[in-house]
């Protein structure tokens, strides 16, 4: 049974996890943490490496990790992974959903009042049971449940970067077949919406029924919810519900964008086609009037668009928030690809809370074709990453400018993530921001302020002249943390009055700031970066839903910091915030 990487260091992070609750020795826990962020990481095919027993040499892989990573790539299977697992009750790892909840933490909780899920958790909360337990007072039991409130409100849900690989394999499995001519995804998801709750896949074919049969029968299948001769919908192993409808290929661009909504949308786009007198509908243009011209011919799903005389309108602009007035008036921007991108900034090393050196997120930087790499290391108040002092900051400028000779064509940018305090002043002083190329500054915490004291707070931050862009705006993360109290709108105008950015940050845990606001910034010269907020080299490829967001959200090329040249971006940051004003 073939199993991934991903799936493989998940495995070993749940092993560090469930040892973490036994109690066992921390250096134990650590090697498996090690191991994970290993296999993640590895230049290279690991899994090949490890069925074939040739782990041996590589740092952080000792010989007891090798054994267990060989049965892995071999059997798809851990026989002391499933041991382990079934010394606890399966719902214990529910808690782990609970923000504020660790191991430790965890671990109190299950030995001395046995709660071993989120419903026994909130029962222990609600009758003041948990009162018994030491560090669980009044303000950490209101925060426990106000995180099961949260996490009951989103169930269902999942974030779009957490289900794209596994949305790209299925899709790429249906093209496979042979009986396909063209399938794609459809839905929320091709609109690029941060979280959806199902996947919807369309596929053109003359065997309906054999694709269907196909698809319920993929690996990733857990269980057949519904199956008919032209549709299935089952629910895959991480519990999301997948539907697939089988047409026929001429029905298949009408298909495609009835089924990619969104509703709002495909009202107005209908509306349009009555005034032409057609009916549009999943499968057809067809008449209401015959002495109107005949429904064009339609083979693709530009046809319908180009018929309606609208510009095509990209799949992820289409929530009826002005694209179809835009399209009309031949007004639709051309919006950002990820080719466009020249550098990324917003990035951590080992020197804080990162998994990589330097020199290598330089090379990975490098292996993806980038002309610069913005390093963003944690400032000292984030003591909990490991967050840099002025001296530990000033040495890694050093070494960056050391570095930097090296290279002809490609530069590391020093920066550093700054912590912005409570009061808006920021964590180093301006002698110290002076020596970087740029600033990030970001809110780390005192996150339930009010929402005016918060505005304030970031502007104040954004006020001073070296803060070059603020990062992670609203603060959320996605299914787990709401958004602090904020006024964004007056945030977006004090961007535009300063000449500050405001980053895209596309960990798949935030994308932040939301889509929503990306039109108005842009219409009021607010300049972005898309920001991948990397902790290791693998997440420079987050990236890749920067930039799906930043479509979303009405944004060119121009309006991308990081779409400029090594030289541009450099000429840049060399002015002063009032000359980058657009």
């Amino acid at each position: 049974m073939s199993i991934s990487r991903d799936a493989i260091a998940d495995i070993l992070e749940e092993i560090a996890t469930l040892l973490e609750l036994k109690g066992e020795n921390p250096f134990k826990i650590k090697a498996y943490k090690n191991g994970a962020d290993v296999v993640r990481d590895y230049d290279g095919d690991i899994i090949h490496l490890a069925a074939n027993n040739e782990l041996k040499g590589i740092k952080g892989i000792g010989s007891a990790l090798q054994d267990k990573l060989h049965e892995l790539a071999t059997t798809g299977e851990l026989e002391f992974y499933q041991n382990l697992r079934g010394e606890f009750p399966a719902t214990i790892f529910e808690l782990f959903e609970i923000q504020g909840l660790g191991p430790k933490k965890i671990k109190a909780l299950y030995q001395k009042l046995d709660i071993t899920s989120i419903a026994s958790l909130k029962e222990a909360c609600e009758t003041d049971r948990i009162k018994e337990l030491s560090g669980f007072g009044p303000k950490s039991v209101s925060n426990i449940l106000k995180a099961i409130e949260t996490k009951e409100k989103f169930a269902g849900r999942y974030r779009l970067g957490d289900i794209t690989a596994l949305a790209e394999t299925i899709l790429a499995a249906i093209k496979e077949h042979p009986s396909t001519s063209r399938a794609a995804i459809a839905g929320s998801y091709r609109r690029a919406k941060e979280t959806l709750h199902d996947l919807d896949f369309l596929v053109a074919t003359k065997q309906q029924a054999d694709i269907i049969d196909y698809f319920t029968q993929l690996d990733e299948v857990e269980e057949i919810i519904a199956k008919g001769e032209t549709k299935a919908a089952v629910r895959l192993v991480n519990g999301l519900q997948c539907d697939l409808r089988a047409v026929s290929n001429e029905q298949f661009p009408f298909a495609l964008q009835y089924f990619s909504g969104s509703k709002e949308h495909n009202v107005s786009i209908r509306q349009l086609a009555n005034k032409r007198g057609w009916s549009l509908n999943e499968y057809a243009f067809t008449h209401k009037d015959t002495s109107q011209p005949a429904p064009p011919n339609v083979v693709d799903e530009r046809d319908i668009y180009r018929a309606l005389e609208l510009e095509f309108i990209e799949p992820e602009l289409r929530e009826n928030r002005g694209e179809i007035e835009a399209a009309d008036a031949g007004e639709l921007p051309r919006l950002v690809e990820l080719e466009n991108l020249r550098g990324t900034f917003h990035n951590h090393t080992t020197a804080s809370d990162g998994r990589n050196s330097l020199e290598e997120m330089a090379q990975a930087a490098q292996d993806l074709g980038l002309q610069y790499l913005g390093i963003a290391d944690h400032s000292k108040s984030s003591f909990q990453a490991n967050g840099l002092y002025a001296d530990r900051l000033l040495k890694q400028i050093e070494e960056i400018r050391q570095l930097n000779e090296q290279w002809d064509d490609f530069k590391i940018i020093a920066g550093s993530e700054v912590d912005i305090l409570k009061d808006g002043s920021l964590d180093f002083d301006d002698d110290t921001l002076s020596q970087l190329d740029y600033c990030v500054a970001s809110v780390h915490n005192s996150f339930t302020l009010a929402e005016k004291d918060m505005t304030a707070r970031i502007i104040r931050a954004m006020e001073n002249e070296h803060v070059t862009m603020i990062g992670h705006l609203t603060g959320r993360l996605l299914l787990r943390r709401d958004p602090y109290a904020v006024n964004v709108d007056k945030i977006i105008d004090c961007a535009a009055r300063t000449g500050t950015i405001i980053e895209l940050n596309c960990s798949p845990r935030r994308l932040d700031m939301d889509w929503r606001w990306w039109h108005k910034a842009r219409d009021l010269g607010v300049m972005t970066s898309i920001n991948p907020d990397a902790h290791g080299v693998e997440q420079l490829q987050n990236l890749h839903f920067g930039v799906r967001l930043a479509r979303k959200g009405w944004l060119r090329r121009e309006d991308v910091l990081n779409c400029m040249n090594l030289d541009e971006v450099l000429s840049f940051l060399s002015k002063s915030k009032s000359e980058r004003i657009r």
